[in-house]
């Protein structure tokens, strides 16, 4: 069961961070007019929020998975 343990602490390292850091921002690049060779792009930023209680959820599924990981290995 080391599959199991190993992904159960990426989901809890990735928990941690969703609750260190629960506010990313991405950006994207459309273009807005094209005339030939010519073109007019715009980069747009949008904000995205992870919920505390999905990134607790998360921290808490992967530390379940790693106590089950390492209970079946006794």
């Amino acid at each position: 069961m080391k599959g199991l343990v190993i992904i159960g602490v990426i989901l809890a390292i990735l928990g941690l961070v969703g609750l260190a850091t629960p506010v990313f921002t991405t950006s994207s690049t459309k273009n807005v007019a094209s005339l030939g060779d010519l073109k007019v792009q715009a980069t747009e930023h949008s904000s995205h929020v992870i919920p505390p209680v999905v990134s607790g959820g998360v921290m808490i599924l992967g530390v379940v998975l790693v106590g089950a990981g390492l209970y079946t290995n006794r």
